[in-house]
């Protein structure tokens, strides 16, 4: 098991958001779902994310075995998630579909409605190479 994350780590799971993060920015009713969701539900959708890539990342990279490597493991999620965001946030500003500077909110949910699929693509394709 490697411990460390290098640059092919960060290439994995820049990919992995990338594969999921394209079909849904392109869809409207993402879009929609930034406008229409309360900010309850996408805190909701935010922590399923975290809970998920968590679960994953315990039973498939580390298979169960974090008692000593627990800094590493919650790294990995956050990594994971935070790459994952930024993949999601350059192609919703590569469509025009991220308002950051005019409608912050909007930007914020809707990147958090995709970054929840993108985020287990991230860590799904970084865990290829696990033991």
């Amino acid at each position: 098991m490697k411990l460390n994350f290098d640059l092919e780590d960060a290439s994995q799971v820049a990919i992995g958001a990338f594969a999921l993060a394209v079909p849904i920015s392109f869809s409207e009713e993402a879009w929609s779902l930034s406008e229409t969701l309360p900010a309850e539900n996408i805190l909701l959708m935010a922590c399923l994310s975290v809970m998920f890539l968590a679960f994953f990342t315990y039973e498939s990279v580390f298979q169960g075995n974090i008692s000593y490597r627990i800094p590493v493991f919650l790294f990995r999620i956050l990594i994971a998630y935070a790459v994952a965001g930024l993949v999601v946030a350059l192609v919703l500003t590569a469509l025009d579909k991220f308002p950051i500077t005019s409608e912050p909110v909007i930007a914020v949910k809707r990147l958090i409605i995709i970054a929840m699929p993108a985020s287990m693509g991230a860590i799904i394709v970084d865990a290829f190479d696990k033991e």
